[in-house]
C-alpha cells in the first residue's frame, strides 16, 4: 500500500457511493480530495469527521460543500453499478471495473500529477482478477503497472498527412511489437493509426497491454462513433481508461484536461505530426513538465503539420526516425521491431523520384522521363499496393520510408 492512501478491493454500492459523492462536490477538486483521503483514510471516514476536524485540512466553503450529498449522486450509483454489472455471466464482454487512489491498481505515474483522478474508470484486461478477499490478484497488479512503467503516448494530428498514418501506425506496431504499451487518446488520425497498429503488434509474452486508450467521455459511450468497432478491439486486448464518469457526453473541455493523463501515465510521449497550435503539443508540453521523454518525428518543411515537431525538436525533443530509436534511448531489451515504413522494400526509380513530399504529375513527369500513360499507370500500382496515397489538388505522396 502507498503511503498516505488507502488500499481499495472490489468496491460495493456503500464504498462506490463514496468515492463518486467526493468526486461530485462543488469546489473540492481532485488535490483537496487526495487530502481528505492522505488525513482521514477511505471516503466514508471523511464523511463522518466534524466541520471543525475538515477544517484543518480545507477552506470553510469546502467544508460547507461536503455537508450535503450531491443532488445526483444517486443517479450515479445506479449507472455505475448498471454500468459495472455484466450483461450476461457467459458474455465475452471485456471486464470493467473502478480503480481509486491507493488501489495497487492505480498508475503510479499519474500520483506525481498535482490533481491526480480521484477515480478512473477501466474496461479491458485482468481488472476484474481478484483473490478470495477481494483484493486484485498479482497477475492484475503486473498488467497495469508494468504497462504504464513501459508505456509510451504516441499522439499526433487528427487529420494527418498520409505519411503521418502510415508513420503513426507503423509505430505503433514496432513498439508493442518489442513488448512496449502504446498509449493514446482513440481520437480520430494519429491516435486511432497508432492503436491500430499496436493491436497489430501485440506481443503475447509481454504479459502487458499492447494499447491503452484514454479518453474524454464515460465508458458507457464511444467517441468518435466511427471508433467503435476499434473501442471493441482495444478493450478485447488492451485497456480502455476514463476519469469522467458513466454517462459523461464528448464535452469539449474534456479533452485537452485528459491530454495531462496520457503524458503522465507513460514514460516518454512520441509526437508524429502537430501543427504548431495543437492538443499534442499540449500533451509534449505536460509531458516535459512532469519529467518524461519526448520524441518527435520530423517531417517536410512544407507540410504545416510537421513545424510541431520540429518546434519540439529544436527544444531538445530527441528526434527519432524509427522505433528502435525509442527503445535504443530506453536500453530497451525486447523483441526487434519492424522498420517504422513496413517491410515492404522498393528500389522503383519512380519512388525515388516522388522523393517524401507531395508531388505534382507535372513534376514526376519531368522528374522521370515517362510519358504520360506509363506515369499514371506506375502510380496506380504503387497505389493499389499502399505505398503511394493520392491528394487533393493531383498530388501525390509516397507513404513508405524503405
Amino acid at each position: 500500500m502507498r503511503p498516505g492512501l488507502p488500499l481499495v478491493p472490489m468496491m460495493g454500492q456503500d464504498e462506490l457511493a463514496g468515492w463518486l459523492r467526493l468526486t461530485l462536490t462543488d469546489g473540492v477538486g481532485n488535490a483537496s480530495a487526495r487530502r481528505l483521503l492522505a488525513a482521514f483514510g477511505l471516503p466514508e471516514n471523511v464523511f463522518r469527521q466534524s466541520d471543525d476536524t475538515l477544517r484543518q485540512v480545507l477552506g470553510p466553503a469546502q467544508v460547507k460543500a461536503l455537508a450535503a450529498a450531491p443532488a445526483g449522486l444517486p443517479a450515479l450509483v445506479d449507472a455505475t453499478l448498471d454500468w459495472l454489472r455484466p450483461v450476461d455471466s457467459r458474455s465475452d464482454e471485456p471486464a470493467r471495473n473502478v480503480v481509486c487512489l491507493g488501489d495497487p491498481r492505480y498508475p503510479a505515474g499519474l500520483l506525481s500529477m498535482e490533481d491526480p483522478p480521484l477515480v478512473l474508470y477501466c474496461m479491458g484486461g485482468p481488472v476484474n482478477s481478484v483473490q478470495a478477499d477481494g483484493r486484485p490478484t498479482e497477475e492484475a497488479i503486473a498488467w497495469f503497472t508494468n504497462g504504464f512503467a513501459d508505456g509510451v503516448a504516441v499522439v499526433g494530428s487528427r487529420n494527418p498527412t498520409p505519411q503521418g498514418a502510415e508513420n503513426a501506425h507503423q509505430f505503433g506496431k514496432a513498439l508493442a511489437a518489442a513488448g512496449l504499451t502504446v498509449v493514446s487518446g482513440m481520437a480520430l488520425g494519429v491516435d486511432g493509426a497508432a492503436h491500430t497498429g499496436a493491436l497489430e503488434g501485440a506481443n503475447p509474452q509481454a504479459h502487458r497491454p499492447a494499447t491503452v486508450a484514454i479518453v474524454g467521455t464515460g465508458l458507457d459511450r464511444v467517441y468518435p462513433k466511427r471508433h467503435l468497432e476499434l473501442a471493441r478491439r482495444i478493450a478485447r486486448h488492451g485497456l480502455i481508461i476514463s476519469e469522467y464518469p458513466v454517462g459523461t457526453p464528448p464535452l469539449a473541455a474534456n479533452f485537452p484536461k485528459r491530454n495531462r493523463l496520457i503524458a503522465g501515465i507513460t514514460r516518454g510521449t512520441l509526437v508524429v505530426e502537430a501543427a504548431l497550435q495543437s492538443g499534442s503539443l499540449i500533451t509534449a508540453r505536460l509531458a516535459v513538465e512532469q519529467g518524461r521523454d519526448v520524441f518527435a518525428i520530423p517531417g517536410s518543411i512544407h507540410s504545416a503539420q510537421s513545424r510541431g515537431c520540429h518546434f519540439l525538436i529544436k527544444q531538445g525533443a530527441k528526434l527519432v526516425e524509427s522505433a528502435q530509436d525509442v527503445l535504443e534511448e530506453w536500453g530497451w531489451v525486447g523483441a526487434t521491431p519492424a522498420p517504422p515504413g513496413g517491410s515492404v522494400a522498393s528500389d522503383s526509380s519512380l519512388l525515388q523520384a516522388l522523393g517524401f513530399d507531395p508531388v505534382s504529375l507535372e513534376a514526376l513527369l519531368a522528374r522521370t522521363g515517362l510519358d504520360t500513360a506509363h506515369l499514371q499507370a506506375q502510380l496506380m500500382s504503387l497505389e493499389l499496393d499502399g505505398q503511394v496515397a493520392r491528394l487533393p489538388g493531383g498530388l501525390f505522396q509516397r507513404i513508405t520510408i524503405a
